[in-house]
Formats: C-alpha cells, structure tokens, sequence
C-alpha cells in the first residue's frame, strides 16, 4: 500500500452473544486474519462485545420491574467492558504487534458513571495500540434506551491514519446532521459508521454521508441468527420463541466521496471483507463541495460542541 492508499477490513460476526471472554477471543482471531490480508484499518459492528441487545424486542422488555429483565440485564452488565480494568487488554496488544488500527464497538460498563449503567460506545485503537477515543452513543434509539444510557461528546474525535483523518458513529447517531458536523469540522475525511446488523440500515445512509461530507464511509455490521445465541444464556427459551432465523442479516459496506460503491453491501454471510481506498479521491470531490470550508457560511450558521466527559460527581 502507498501512503496514501488503505486497506480496510470489515470483520461481519456474530458474537459469542453475552460472553466477553469468548466474543474476545473471537475478534482476536479475526485480527489476525486481517493481518494476513494485509488490513490497515479493521472495523467491528456496534457493541459486538459482547452483543447486542435483541431480548429486549423479543422479551417484553418494557415490563416494568420484571424479573426476566432484570435477571437479562445483571448478566449483560458482568459481561459488559470494563476499559480501566484491562478487558481490551487482548486486543490493544495485538493491534500494537500487528500495526492494526481498529474501530470496535462495545457495550461500556463506565467508571466514572459509577460502574453499572451501560454505555454503547466505538473505541478507536491505533495501531500502537492505544485507545484515542471511547464515543459514548449520544442517543440509544427507541427499546435500546430500556438497556443503555445517554452518552456524551467526549467521543466526537477524529484520528490521523496515514494521509486520512478517521472518524466514527454508532448506528442512528449518524443520521443526526449536528453530529457528523462535529465531525466534518473536526477535518474528517473517513467516516466509520458501526450498526448492529441490517442492510435496510447501511445502504442509503452510507452513500448519503458519503456524498454530502465527500468523504470516504465504512458501514460495518454484525450478522446474529437465533443459533447464535447460547443455551446458558438466562431465559434463553424465552429469547428464542419469537426470534426470527435471522436476527442482522449484515450489510457492511463502503462508499467513495463521489456517492459511488467501492464495495457495495454484503448480505447474509459472516466473514472479514476488505477493500482498498484512495486518499486522492476526498481531494477531486472536494473541488465543488466541502461541507465545513468552502461551502459553508460561518457567518450565518454556526455548531457549538461540549466535549467534556460527563459525570454526575465531581471530586476535587
């Protein structure tokens, strides 16, 4: 690779669902064979470590102080991550020994919230393997909210990766306009967009960012069929009743500054999905529209972010 072309890799997997030792292991090995291929940049969907959260459609999970959710909830929560506590020390290590730069998507059991509430956030790894940033979704959408809690914009970061400057967003944040702005400002020019599966999800959203920031987008998915849950998981028979063969059918994906596929969705197989993208590009397309310079007005409309870590207790 040039300095400024990248290889990305789009790691489309199931977790070993509400199992972080397992899920660890599993996104460790899919490391390495995006070593093997020769990847730059490895992507993750949302909070694939240790799962998503599909119970809660599947499960009532509106029912008011039930002991099915709550019992659900107390197993999600001993195995949610832990960042202070080492639990990406695995895959920090290994990103450093292969020179990987990594987006994941993890559900954050956060310190300074206390160490019980929920987080669904993107951690972006470089490849020294340090963790740069940790993006707290700003918004769960709709059941997500019965499970995880509100974050904050300490998160909205961009990274230097060879000639790019990467960026990302959990799931329905990246349809929030002010939110890819933040990011726009920030000079990003690879937007990384992590969903929990679903081509329906991936296809216009991607080709839209990708045409109104000029910028290149990786739209990565997991892919969850019923099998994939596991039999010790509490209430598992009630999990599986209403649960469709096919939970996140995965439509991960890559677009170009210019709107075009580089790799158009994949659907309906796991696997680790490559593709290679041209810096050179964000460059010919921001000739006729660049969203933050340019063609933007300043003067006339203007984006305040508070990117302070938020915390309900202060200690001086």
């Amino acid at each position: 690779m040039t300095d400024g072309t990248l290889k990305i890799g789009m790691a489309q997997i199931s977790p070993i669902w509400l199992n972080k030792e397992l899920t660890v292991a599993k996104i460790t090995s899919y490391m390495s064979d995006a070593k093997d291929k020769g990847c730059e940049l490895l992507v993750f969907g949302e909070g694939l470590l240790p799962g998503y959260p599909f119970w809660l459609s599947l499960t009532d999970g509106a029912s008011f102080n039930s002991a099915v959710q709550k019992e659900i909830h107390a197993h999600y929560i001993q195995n949610s991550i832990q960042i202070e506590a080492g639990d990406l020390d695995a895959i920090t290590t290994l990103a450093a020994s292969y020179g990987i730069a990594v987006y994941l998507g993890i559900i954050e059991r956060a310190q300074n919230r206390g160490g019980h509430s929920l987080y669904c956030s993107l951690v972006y790894i470089n490849a020294f393997g340090q963790v740069k940033s940790v993006h707290r979704k700003l918004q769960p959408t709709y059941e997500e909210r019965l499970t995880w809690a509100p974050g904050d914009g300490n998160g909205l970061q961009v990274h230097p990766l060879k000639k790019f400057k990467v960026g990302g967003l959990n799931c329905w944040e990246n349809w929030m306009p002010l939110s890819r702005t933040a990011l726009y400002g920030l000079g990003e020019n690879l937007h990384i967009a992590v969903w929990p599966g679903s081509e329906y999800n991936t296809h216009d959203i991607t080709k839209f960012i990708a045409k109104e920031g000029r910028s290149f987008v990786v739209s990565v998915s997991g892919y969850m069929q019923v099998d994939d849950f596991p039999k010790q998981t509490p209430h598992y028979d009630k999990i599986i009743e209403n649960a469709s063969q096919i939970l996140a059918n995965g439509g991960s994906c890559i677009a170009g500054p210019d709107g075009e596929w580089v790799v158009p969705p994949i659907i309906g197989k796991e696997g680790l999905f490559t593709g290679v993208i041209d810096y050179n590009k964000v460059l010919e397309e921001r000739q006729n529209f660049d969203p933050t310079g340019h063609y933007s007005r300043p003067d006339v409309t203007k984006l305040s972010v508070n990117r302070e870590r938020q915390s309900v207790v202060h200690y001086f």
